[in-house]
């Protein structure tokens, strides 16, 4: 029995450790990538710094010297883009959820119930978003919303909102409603139970949502380069368009995603368990 349960937990980590290799191995090719001079990315792979190749942070004093203007602004465009977006997708995700979850609705003319307003929502997610490339297009340009941060800030709501809609309302169903019940009758109006009783405890389903959102909205791609030019172009059109007369210049488009990255890494580990706690609880109990 001690043997099996050793070569379980034998098993367990190789598979583990393995997994991780695979995930962090690309950060590591990008590092050692950005401390490589052209001529040692172009002589082929190499992977241990001061032993393989000579290390030099020359590409780094390039991205925050010499391009330090162009890189802070399309920094500020993604943190704009992907900041508003996630707070409207936060604000109208859970509101939407948590009316889908306390209330009940019927649709006499297609008979749709709650569970079917919930799937129409989430189905939202299910067509591609090429489809809506051109017409966003020349919506935008009639609007006058083209190469601007609300635009983007739109466009992307759109698209968070089905998945915050459908994981508020798993997460509101998980909370039982009682204590709202318990404030209703002590004189609180329906908002007042929602804000003080409701959203409190729910915060690891708002976190969720609000990484998941983030996430999309800054790698997002597509519509950031069919509907900017200039002004609101973001870091993944930025490392996109690294090609220039000399050809692609691996080594800083290693040192540029690098920092791209970095921002969505930091926030996932420090708010992990908040990933974990708000999505199983939707998921166990929606």
């Amino acid at each position: 029995m001690k043997r099996n349960k050793t070569l379980r937990m034998f098993f367990t980590y190789a598979v583990v450790l393995l997994w991780a290799f695979i995930v962090l191995f690309p950060f590591y090719w990008l590092l050692t990538t950005s401390l490589k001079i052209p001529l040692a990315v172009s002589r082929g792979p190499t992977y241990f710094p001061g032993i393989d190749f000579t290390p030099t942070f020359e590409h780094w004093v390039y991205l925050f010297d010499e391009q330090r203007a162009s890189t802070l602004r399309h920094f500020r465009n993604s943190l704009i883009a992907a900041t508003g977006s996630t707070i409207l997708a936060v604000i109208i995700g859970a509101m939407a959820g948590y009316g889908l979850s306390r209330f009940s609705y019927y649709w006499k003319g297609l008979k749709w119930r709650n569970e079917n307003i919930a799937f129409w929502i989430i189905s939202n997610r299910f067509l591609p978003p090429a489809l809506f490339v051109v017409p966003f297009l020349i919506l935008y340009s009639r609007l006058d919303l083209l190469d601007t941060h609300f635009g983007l800030i739109v466009i992307y709501t759109m698209f968070n909102i089905p998945f915050a809609v459908w994981i508020m309302r798993d997460f509101f169903n998980s909370l039982p409603g009682d204590l709202e019940e318990s404030a209703l009758v002590d004189g609180a109006t329906r908002w007042q139970a929602f804000m003080r009783i409701v959203l409190p405890l729910s915060a690891p389903g708002l976190v969720a949502v609000a990484i998941f959102s983030f996430v999309f909205s800054w790698n997002e791609f597509l519509y950031a380069l069919m509907l900017t030019n200039f002004d609101a172009i973001t870091i993944p059109v930025l490392i996109a368009g690294q090609n220039n007369t000399r050809g692609v210049e691996w080594w800083f488009i290693s040192a540029l995603t690098l920092f791209a990255v970095a921002p969505v890494v930091l926030i996932g580990l420090f708010l992990e368990r908040y990933i974990a706690s708000g999505l199983l609880a939707g998921a166990v109990k929606g």
